[in-house]
């Protein structure tokens, strides 16, 4: 805050009743305050540094021989009413190493924090954990002084956390003393003139309109008493912890706050300006944190404001509408000192002000958050605790038995796509085993067991998963699955929906004459990647075709693509269509297929393919093609693992050699491809992780 606002004194009736001297405000510039932060340690750094700690057993619960294999990471434990739940939020963290250092240095030296990455991987945890982290000490109670001076300048004073209650009601206290003073004296009066009029002039309707007038009287100046009566903006006295504030979507006056319209502007009846006053989420979070998520939906003009409170550490309140009487009022600046924790998708970058970005990065840290994190005994026993975690913050579910618990974490397993991670996206763990525990406690059950589990998986599944169901089953009905047989240009493709759920596409393929330069039409709603896939796909097509296809259109198909097609994770089934079109080779129908492909016809690896190969098996299939490199990342549940065969492969010769009948025609088709890209073959496709196709 500014000087002035320390060495204005109240004016003469509003004289501090309980003696406390002004407190100083916020002197020099927010570097200022970073550096004395660094000088005076977080207290209790030991702890501090300890934050997303370890689970810790006993040598009784720990299987040591098996803790490698254990689902449970080495914890020995009938129920999660067995595990402890550490109070301290830091403490419930689990994975996001790289994000929980940057959050330690950030608390102790009061650095801004902008998170990225997918929702539900704990990014308001982390926010709230900051706020932990921070001293109470520093905590400052805001009052708002009617400024006689200026009515529609309030005047703003800080104090210690605490102090302002105590300022209040002394100055309520003061003020009630002298209305009382003020009352007997205004009856003294009315009795005096009331008594001069009967007695002694003998006018006593004259009299009695005295008295109203002299009623009147006091009671007005009362309200200017009244308005002496500081406004307690911002009380800390009760927080135990840093403020921690969450603004997201917030609209300008719940952000910068606001000044409430008074319809009484006058009169003597009008509320007093600085009790009209109302502190924003800035305000509010002064000394803590401020979380804002999807940091982009943010009006530009709230960022640019935001942006000049980070920067100068405090900001006047004013109306913030133009209509209203709360436009005339601005008070002396308030303080703003918080953390500033922004958070969102990828995309939140591409519409944040990038001043405000600046800002952040050039005061603090940037961070990316973790989808998945690699499968260890440890981080699996952090999962278990995850589950008591769950329970013991709703309250109202059963525990989770051992067998409940190993459910879980193998679910998280398929969750994150990934062989040997878990998915971070607890959120939607969450959810499961909130699902699974509303089960088991309408079952009237004590604890959580395994079936409960099962039983929430099938109930908590997405309206995506759903849908795709549904389409299953539509198409079923009106004959659109074909799982049998051969069919030329014919190929069923496999996408996915949301990022949960595969589906069963068909593509199919024509080879037409053309009236001009032959041309490659694909229809389906195609999106860019997708059409520069298809592009890809006409290259291997010239260079193996023995046929002229400069005087022909291939006309591709993707079929029922209402949604459009965005990956390019149908070129494999695209380039197999195609080629039965031209070569006029028919294609089974009992296997479908996914997978990138490169231009010189090296199957790369796509994303989904767990969700696909269920898909596929769902709608009767036998077989299903995929990239090498995604061998990996399959973890299909287990009643689908004999329902249906898994076949990688490396390269498009290997695809045609699976799919492709009719044994004399498809042997000399995979000799010429073989023979012209054979170079090819000879490099094996790396192993990574999928492309997010």
């Amino acid at each position: 805050m500014s000087e002035n606002i320390d060495t204005d004194e109240p004016p003469p009736d509003d004289e501090d009743p309980s003696s406390e001297p002004p407190a100083s405000g916020t002197e020099g510039s927010p570097q200022a305050d970073v550096d004395s932060a660094t000088e005076s340690p977080t207290e209790g750094d030991e702890e501090v540094d300890e934050l997303g700690s370890d689970v810790t057993l006993d040598d009784e619960e720990v299987i040591v021989a098996d803790d490698e294999e254990d689902m449970l990471g080495g914890l020995d434990v009938e129920t999660t009413e067995d595990i402890e739940v550490p109070d301290r939020l830091v403490d419930q963290v689990i994975g996001q190493d790289h994000a929980r250092d940057i959050v330690k240095k950030a608390a102790k030296q009061r650095r801004h924090v902008m998170m990225i990455g997918s929702p539900g991987t704990g990014k308001s945890m982390l926010a709230k954990a900051m706020s932990q982290l921070l001293p109470r000490e520093d905590l400052q109670d805001v009052l708002v002084y009617h400024n006689p001076d200026d009515g529609n300048e309030p005047k703003v004073r800080t104090v210690p956390a605490g102090k302002g209650e105590q300022i209040v009601d002394a100055h309520k206290e003061e003020a009630r003393k002298r209305n009382q003073m003020r009352s007997f004296l205004m009856w003294i009066i009315i009795a005096v003139v009331i008594g001069y009029s009967l007695f002694l002039a003998g006018q006593v309707l004259l009299g009695i309109l005295a008295a109203g007038v002299i009623y009147l009287a006091f009671r007005y100046g009362a309200r200017g008493s009244d308005s002496m009566i500081p406004n307690l903006l911002i009380n800390n006295a009760e927080k135990q912890t840093a403020p921690f504030e969450e603004a997201t979507g917030a609209h300008a006056g719940a952000l910068l706050g606001d000044v409430r319209h008074d319809p009484f502007q006058s009169g003597g009846m009008e509320t007093p300006s600085h009790d009209r006053v109302e502190a924003g989420a800035i305000h509010k979070a002064n000394k803590g944190v401020l979380f804002v998520d999807e940091i982009n939906t943010l009006d530009i003009r709230s960022q640019q404001k935001l942006m000049t409170a980070i920067q100068e550490g405090e900001f006047s309140i004013t109306g913030q509408s133009e209509r209203s009487s709360g436009a005339m009022v601005q008070t002396e600046p308030v303080p703003t000192d918080f953390i500033m924790v922004a958070a969102g998708n990828l995309d939140a970058m591409e519409n944040m002000h990038p001043a405000l970005r600046d800002r952040i990065r050039g005061y603090g840290y940037e961070v990316y958050m973790d989808d998945t994190i690699d499968d260890e005994p440890e981080m699996r026993r952090k999962y278990a605790r995850f589950v008591a975690q769950e329970v013991e913050k709703d309250g109202r579910l059963p525990h989770f038995t051992e067998e409940a618990v190993e459910e879980v974490i193998l679910e998280a397993r398929r969750r994150a796509g990934r062989k040997e991670h878990l998915t971070l996206k607890l959120r939607n763990l969450g959810g499961l085993v909130r699902v699974a525990g509303d089960i088991a406690r309408a079952a009237d059950k004590e604890y959580t067991e395994r079936e409960d589990v099962l039983q929430a998986k099938e109930r908590s599944r997405s309206i995506e998963q759903q849908l795709a169901d549904n389409y299953i089953e539509r198409r079923k009905d009106y004959e659109l699955t074909v799982n049998e047989g051969d069919a030329v240009g014919r190929v069923n493709g496999l996408a996915v929906m949301g990022e949960d759920s595969g589906i069963v596409m068909p593509v199919m393929a024509e080879v037409a004459p053309s009236q001009g330069p032959g041309e490659v039409i694909a229809t389906g709603k195609l999106q860019e990647i997708a059409q520069e896939a298809v592009q890809n796909v006409s290259a291997i097509i010239k260079k193996f075709s023995d046929e002229d296809i400069s005087e022909k259109d291939i006309h591709i198909q993707f079929v029922q693509s209402y949604e459009g097609v965005e990956g390019d994770s149908a070129s494999v089934t695209v380039a197999t269509a195609v080629i039965s079109a031209l070569e006029n080779i028919p294609v089974e129908q009992n296997l479908a297929m996914t997978g990138s492909l490169s231009v010189r016809g090296d199957v790369l690896p796509v994303g989904g393919v767990t969700h696909k190969i269920e898909a596929a098996a769902k709608t009767g299939l036998d077989k299903v093609i995929i990239p090498k490199a995604n061998e990996q990342d399959v973890m299909i549940e287990d009643e689908y693992k004999d329902q249906i065969e898994i076949i990688p492969v490396s390269h498009l010769s290997e695809v045609l050699e699976v799919a492709l009948a009719g044994e004399p025609e498809k042997d000399s088709l995979v000799d010429r491809l073989k023979s012209i890209t054979g170079s090819a073959l000879e490099t094996k496709v790396g192993r990574g992780s999928p492309s997010p196709q």
